[in-house]
């Protein structure tokens, strides 16, 4: 099992485990290190990192853990090990983020006046909001794998038939929205969840598009803000043949990689030449 993986699988059950043995002496390990709301008086800022190592029940713990060495193991061959751990790091704390503004949005529309009630009352009841597991930071696994193998099929209890990954993601994303619209108050934080795939989306586009987004988005800007003219026309279209020529080059590139990938996942990432690796590690980071 790949090293990242494999520590972040001990370091759950050990927070898990250590939960239990502290309760027994007064230590309320989810009071300490869960993530708790911005404006309550136990919020830390460390909180958004130890949080994704707390969970609330053993079936939390579980399922979790089961998909993150599902999925996370084969990732992490994908990505490497500092670039897998960097992005679990930021699904989980974005997803901390994302739920953090749901809460506050939360509070605005269920109390529109709460600056107008006892603070000390006020906090005591935010200090109930508290938010634990890696969920969102194995969400974003799940994203990162169905776009790496969109076509991949997978057996999905109860479906009698396999799914593709694109869908099974694609599917889950559904779900949690619109069970963050229809079951708020489940006590599931599905706002996290979809907070770890949008941050997981994200930084996966930043590292497969040529240039990083912003870059791309500059030149989006500069190409539609500029005014338009016959002459502007022209010269667009004298670089059409050298735009044919740059897509077809990155078709190719994203074919072998392709293929690569393929081979990772039926013969494992020992299997690749230094050549394969060295592609796989580029393109990873290509920019």
């Amino acid at each position: 099992m790949p090293p990242i993986t494999k520590n972040l699988l001990i370091i759950n059950v050990l927070m898990f485990m250590a939960t239990f043995v502290l309760s027994r002496y007064g230590i309320n390990m989810t009071s300490l290190l869960g993530l708790h709301f911005f404006m309550a008086s136990d919020f830390r800022p460390h909180q958004f990192f130890t949080y994704l190592f707390m969970h609330g029940s053993f079936e939390h713990l579980f399922f979790n853990m089961f998909a993150l060495w599902m999925f996370g193991r084969i990732m992490e061959q994908v990505f490497g090990p500092k670039r897998f751990l960097t992005y679990y790091m930021v699904c989980g704390i974005g997803a901390g983020l994302v739920q953090e503004l749901a809460q506050y949005i939360h509070l605005l529309i269920a109390l529109p006046g709460y600056a107008l009630h006892p603070q000390e009352q006020l906090s005591e009841a935010l200090n109930l909001w508290t938010t634990v597991g890696a969920s969102g930071a194995v969400y974003g696994i799940l994203l990162a794998f169905g776009m790496t193998f969109p076509e991949e099929r997978m057996f999905i209890i109860p479906f009698p038939f396999p799914i593709k990954a694109k869908y099974f993601v694609v599917g889950y994303a559904v779900i949690e929205l619109l069970s963050a619209m229809l079951r708020s108050g489940d006590g599931v934080a599905h706002m996290a969840h979809l907070g770890g795939m949008l941050f997981g989306l994200l930084l996966i586009l930043q590292w497969r598009t040529p240039g990083g987004i912003q870059r791309n988005f500059r030149n989006w800007w500069n190409k539609h803000s500029r005014p338009k003219s016959s002459k502007f026309h022209y010269r667009r279209n004298t670089k059409f043949s050298d735009e044919m020529d740059y897509n077809k080059r990155q078709q190719d590139w994203q074919t072998e990689i392709d293929r690569i990938l393929e081979k990772v996942k039926t013969h494992g990432y020992g299997s690749l030449t230094d050549e394969e690796k060295r592609k796989l590690f580029d393109a990873s980071g290509r920019k």
